[in-house]
């Protein structure tokens, strides 16, 4: 047979190279008969494994198959159960975040920061009036040089 570009198998390629080794003229040890029958039954015993060969070849293929099936619906069903768990994690986290009201944390922070500023109030309230009072009563009786020079000037 001529060999084109392509690689593929010739499922008669075997047989032939095995004919080829069978003897084709009888030897003086055998009659002829019996040399002849003896080849057609090497030739079946050949043929019979070649036959099982493919079969356990088809068997590998189909079990091959079927794991690879196997392997993937596993993986879908592992991947449908994380994805149903992760939807209910983020169901839940969703569901924690509309139940909390927004504007009584706000409330409450507000609520807080009131009572701070109060009781700064009241810590600073003696304090800061005295200041101011000090501040109020202490009248300077003399002139700074700059005032005494607008003076002079008679800029006030």
């Amino acid at each position: 047979s001529s060999h084109s570009g392509s690689s593929h198998f010739d499922p008669s390629a075997p047989r032939r190279v095995l004919a080829s080794f069978v003897p084709r003229a009888p030897t003086a040890a055998a009659p002829p008969w019996t040399m002849a029958g003896k080849s057609q039954e090497l030739i079946q015993q050949l043929l019979q494994a070649e036959k099982e060969a493919e079969a356990l070849i088809a068997t590998a293929k189909k079990n091959r198959l079927a794991k690879l099936k196997q392997a993937k619906d596993k993986a879908e069903e592992d991947l449908k159960a994380f994805r149903e768990e992760q939807e209910k994690k983020f169901q839940k986290e969703m569901g924690a975040k509309a139940a909390a009201d927004p504007s009584a944390e706000l409330k409450g922070a507000t609520e807080e920061e009131i009572r701070l500023v109060k009781r700064d109030y009241e810590t600073n309230k003696k304090r800061t009036v005295e200041y101011v009072v000090s501040k109020v009563l202490d009248v300077t009786t003399e002139l700074t040089d700059t005032q005494k020079q607008a003076l002079k000037m008679g800029r006030v």
